[in-house]
């Protein structure tokens, strides 16, 4: 008969190397907002060279937990990618054919 903890626990019969073969979660080191490691930075909306970096292949806005950014800079990223878009500096979507 299981007991309680046993019950609920999904991983209670494996051991350490079936979750090695498996590729067990690892620990993955935080990425660093560049905008604030380096101060002289700024977002400017008029950089396209900079802006390309946050945007995918399709237009979408790259979300800050893969570009690394804090929420202050991605505020200003979205912001100057929006107003690059509106300007005709970047395209709002690539049309792929």
């Amino acid at each position: 008969m299981m007991n309680s903890s046993e019950k609920y626990s999904r991983n209670a019969d494996r051991t350490a190397t079936e979750d090695d073969k498996r590729g067990a979660k690892t620990f993955t080191r935080k990425k660093a907002c560049r905008y604030c490691s380096d101060k002289n930075l700024q977002v400017d909306f008029k950089d396209q060279s900079a802006l390309k970096y946050f945007v995918t292949e399709r237009g979408k806005i790259i979300p800050r937990r893969i570009s690394g950014n804090c929420a202050k800079h991605q505020r200003q990223i979205a912001k100057a990618i929006k107003r690059a878009r509106a300007l005709a500096l970047i395209p709002y979507l690539v049309i792929q054919g």
